[in-house]
């Protein structure tokens, strides 16, 4: 709930808050909070000289499963940043920083130096065509040519600005084949032309917890500071046993998750109509001891997805709790939002334990880097 408090502000500092809550598209009480909470962070940043650990920063930080994965792995977050309100206030509930709002109108520079960027950017068209005529026309091309109106772009020119030691990207697993391959080709070459050697590999969450769900994930190591011998492998090591959906249920469920006559009703037509067709659409019922479809950000809609079959009752859907358990989170972790906006933000979500071992792989070979470095130069081998 939220409470209220009453200022009083000088005419000027007034018109200013009123022209920049109108340049920004935020009521001035939006305005006022979002500044409060990064006047709090401030307070809380560590002084330079105790910076030991790693720090990364959280781009389309969503509500912060990399914040998490990179925490474990002993990394510290000094900025984040997430266009959407409803995860903004998440991420605040859970990690007490407050993202920026538009990666888009942020300058790079004013964005404090990290060691690892991390990024779950969206996927977005681009604009190959553009590329191909300057390429005819026997004009160069770089990466702002071929990512320019994109948000891998923002990826991009913060990489070129801040030259951290590594980055993390992770997207849907469709990245790879999308408008023939040609996206993820520019992707790779934009990267590859900021000097970063590049690896990447498709992984499924379903060894983390009791989910089928596949992403692309990519590295990437300064090759400016490391030079080009640089090898790094995806090399998980899942628990032995297999996590399955009855580990992730709750006990006592509220009646109001479970589908409506009418609701049960049309996602059974919905089925038979697409089974007469010949697909495959239609809802899932999870096995309570195997795993579930991947779940998506339209669960809030009906939840047909992933259904949880009841003895005597139509099947229900998963209660926000095990949305979140589903993706790995721990059950520390707060739900200050409608159930509404939680289905959406878990089911945008990345699979955090999976997430977490590509971290510590990160931040060792990180550690294994910066060893030989300082090996290096100790012996005078570099400048």
């Amino acid at each position: 709930m939220a409470k209220q408090v009453h200022i009083r502000v000088e005419d000027e500092v007034y018109e200013a808050l009123t022209e920049y809550s109108s340049d920004k598209g935020q009521s001035i009480q939006d305005c006022i909070s979002s500044a409060i909470k990064q006047m709090l962070v401030k307070a809380k940043e560590v002084p330079a000289h105790a910076q030991e650990q790693y720090t990364f920063i959280d781009l389309f930080a969503g509500i912060g499963g990399m914040h998490i994965a990179y925490e474990s792995a002993g990394a510290r977050c000094v900025y984040a940043n997430e266009w959407n309100k409803y995860s903004q206030q998440t991420y605040y509930a859970n990690f007490g920083i407050q993202p920026d709002d538009d990666i888009t109108k942020v300058a790079a520079q004013d964005i404090p130096d990290h060691d690892i960027l991390v990024a779950g950017f969206p996927c977005q068209p681009f604009s190959i065509a553009g590329v191909s005529k300057k390429q005819s026309l026997g004009r160069a091309t770089g990466f702002e040519d071929k990512t320019q109106g994109t948000l891998f772009f923002d990826v991009c020119r913060i990489l070129k600005a801040k030259r951290p030691k590594a980055f993390m990207l992770e997207n849907v697993k469709n990245l790879c084949s999308h408008d023939r391959g040609r996206t993820f080709k520019v992707i790779q070459e934009s990267l590859a032309e900021l000097n970063y050697k590049v690896f990447f590999q498709i992984l499924d969450g379903k060894a983390y917890v009791p989910q089928h769900r596949e992403r692309i994930v990519i590295v990437g190591f300064d090759m400016e500071r490391y030079g080009e011998n640089i090898n790094f492998e995806f090399t998980l090591k899942p628990g032995k046993q297999q996590p399955v959906m009855r580990d992730i249920l709750e006990t006592n469920v509220s009646d109001k998750y479970t589908l409506s006559d009418k609701l049960w009703a049309y996602l059974q037509n919905y089925a038979a109509k697409h089974k007469a067709a010949g697909n495959g659409f239609g809802y899932g019922i999870a096995s309570l001891d195997g795993i579930s479809r991947t779940i998506s950000a339209r669960y809030y809609k009906d939840g047909s997805e992933i259904l949880i079959a009841q003895e005597g009752k139509n099947p229900r859907r998963l209660t926000p709790r095990e949305c979140a358990r589903l993706q790995g989170f721990p059950d520390s972790f707060k739900i200050p939002v409608s159930d509404t906006q939680a289905y959406k933000q878990f089911g945008n979500s990345v699979v955090v334990p999976l997430m977490a071992e590509v971290a510590r792989l990160v931040v060792g070979k990180l550690e294994e880097l910066d060893d030989t470095v300082t090996v290096f130069k100790a012996e005078g081998m570099v400048g």
